[in-house]
């Protein structure tokens, strides 16, 4: 048992060095590494959104979906499978990004910012928590998206085909793909060693299968901290990094990179993302991550997550330094009501 929390703890530390490392090497200020930020980018790479300081394919992501794929697949893990649900799961996936865009980063991004002495993610994290234990109400009352079932093995090599022609797009630069000049995704790693740090980070999260959103689930729900080590090695490691070698640590509010203090907003947009966290089964890194070892439903999330981004800039919902537009707020409750109503009807159901 201490040696399993051993394997966990340095897997999240390696990860929490690498994000230190992204950002001392050119990535914005705490977001070494970020679920919904880099998905963002790549979204505006795309022109599904034309907000031109967030248009950047982002290696990173790309390794991720790859690095778990070449993992899964030579060491037989590997499965195609879905078919849960994908519309919910496809509109959950799109409220998880508004949440995360209103906090301005995913639980991940939270425990980076943490580490680095933004205390607006102190303010997330305490959201994000009360987001998990809604959604553990409903699962004690029954709820479930259903079994997912064998899929053609086809189906499951899509994610990583996609993150692949990316790959191919950001190297080779063609004339429809948007590169920001200025702003947060004008600022990135060299691209080989971001996509060497998500190979690294995808197989790290495909073996140890760290989730935030699952590792306070099962320390709430079955008292077991197991994946929480992991999360922990993430925050210990990135902390230590900021404080010796980053020299970017600021503890407090104000003027934190990439980052806003409207404190109730910070709190219900990690609150969003806690609950979809967990109606979903992952937070948006384990969804990234499944979708790279052939779980369509995770990949559907994905797609998901991408067209919030997309919903998000082009409807002016999206944060940013100067805090969450109405838009957002809005959406933000939009966003709790469907996942609340959605979770307590299918709860109810249970046995019918």
């Amino acid at each position: 048992m201490k040696n399993d929390k051993l394997k966990m703890f340095i897997g999240g530390g390696i990860i929490g060095l690498l994000a230190v490392i992204l950002v001392k090497l050119g990535n914005p200020g705490n977001m070494g590494i970020c679920v919904a930020c880099f998905w963002r980018d790549t979204a505006g790479a795309l022109g599904l959104h034309r907000a031109d300081v967030v248009q950047y394919i982002r290696p990173e992501i790309l390794g991720f979906v790859l690095g778990a794929f070449l993992v899964s697949f030579f060491n037989k893990d590997f499965r195609s499978r879905g078919g849960s649900s994908p519309i919910l799961r496809f509109v959950m996936g799109i409220f998880m990004m508004i949440g995360a865009l209103a906090f301005l980063g995913c639980p991940l991004r939270m425990i980076l910012r943490l580490s680095n002495g933004d205390l607006n993610a102190l303010v997330g994290l305490l959201g994000f928590i009360c987001g998990i234990l809604l959604g553990i109400v409903f699962l004690k009352k029954g709820y479930t998206l259903g079994r997912s079932t064998k899929q053609p093995k086809f189906a499951g090599f899509i994610m990583p085909l996609i993150a692949l022609t990316l790959l191919i797009f950001l190297i080779v630069k063609p004339s429809f793909i948007f590169f920001s000049q200025e702003g947060p995704a004008s600022k990135h790693a060299p691209i080989i060693i971001s996509l060497i740090a998500g190979i690294i980070t995808g197989i790290i999260l495909q073996r140890t299968r760290i989730c935030t959103a699952g590792a306070f689930r099962d320390i709430f729900l079955i008292k077991d901290s197991h994946y929480l080590w992991g999360v922990l090695g993430i925050f210990v490691v990135a902390l230590i990094g900021n404080l010796t070698f980053g020299g970017t640590f600021k503890l407090g509010f104000a003027e934190q990179p990439v980052a806003h203090s409207m404190h109730l907003w910070n709190f219900l947009g990690m609150s969003l993302v806690g609950l979809t966290g967990i109606l979903l089964g992952g937070c948006p890194i384990r969804q990234t991550v499944l979708s790279g070892e052939g779980d369509t439903d995770a990949a559907v999330t994905v797609l998901g997550l991408i067209v919030g981004a997309a919903i998000c800039h082009n409807f002016g919902l999206a944060a940013s330094p100067k805090g969450v537009p109405v838009n957002g707020q809005i959406a933000v409750i939009i966003g709790l009501a469907f996942c609340i109503i959605a979770a307590f009807t299918i709860s109810s159901q249970k046995g019918e």
